[in-house]
């Protein structure tokens, strides 16, 4: 729990700090937001925000942030590779450079991008490099593809903060690099949790997550 209370803390003050910094870089990404709300058939409203990260399978952060109040969309797929449309199960052999993702759509009157930060750092570890609990493979990184100068100063900022108050045993090894594209995964990769709750992996890793997350921000979980 004081690691939760610390991290938290560091949250707070990395936010007040980037306030300024990102009120004006906000107006010059108006128009990359409204592209993107396009491309994931939202509405063009300018409150609408992307973004995409990496945290080891994407079936379980996705039925993370599939529960937090402000999220619209949530899709599971692959950033960061060389390998144009990609398939899983060449995803999976590691060698086309993907990371596993999932790409939100969340609404910022609801939850800002810090909040998002938050239960991206609390949610997964961030130190382990290629590897979330057993599984492992570069596709598994902790990864943030930024869609915005504001984004990628946020995560930068949080990371500087969260390392230097070693909020972890380890240092933060989560890659932060500028968003290129994002290629949806199979159909049965979609809402994996909610579809398969009594599969082995569901119920012994998914599980104890979503238990977690309803018991650390359970203030900010959708009703």
């Amino acid at each position: 729990m004081q690691f939760i209370i610390t991290l938290f803390s560091l949250f707070a003050i990395a936010s007040c700090n980037n306030a300024k910094s990102t009120k004006a870089i906000k107006s010059s990404e108006k128009n990359k937001t409204e592209q993107s709300a396009k491309k994931n058939n939202m509405s063009t409203n300018t409150n609408y925000e992307v973004a995409t990260f990496g945290g080891g399978c994407y079936w379980c952060i996705e039925a993370v942030f599939q529960r937090l109040d402000g999220v619209e969309k949530v899709e599971s797929g692959f950033s960061g590779g060389h390998v144009k449309n990609p398939s899983y199960h060449a995803v999976c052999s590691g060698t086309t450079g993907h990371a596993e993702v999932i790409q939100i759509t969340f609404d910022t009157t609801k939850v800002s991008f810090a909040e998002i930060l938050k239960v991206f750092f609390t949610m997964h570890d961030p130190t382990t490099l290629n590897q979330q609990g057993n599984d492992v493979g570069t596709q598994y990184r902790s990864a943030i593809f930024y869609h915005s100068e504001a984004q990628k100063n946020a995560s930068e900022e949080i990371i500087a903060a969260l390392n230097s108050e070693k909020a972890y045993p380890k240092p933060i090894v989560t890659e932060v690099t500028k968003f290129d594209v994002f290629y949806k995964a199979e159909d049965y990769h979609q809402n994996y949790y909610n579809d398969n709750k009594t599969q082995g992996y569901c119920q012994f890793v998914i599980q104890p997550k979503i238990e977690k997350f309803e018991k650390v921000f359970k203030d900010r979980m959708k009703k």
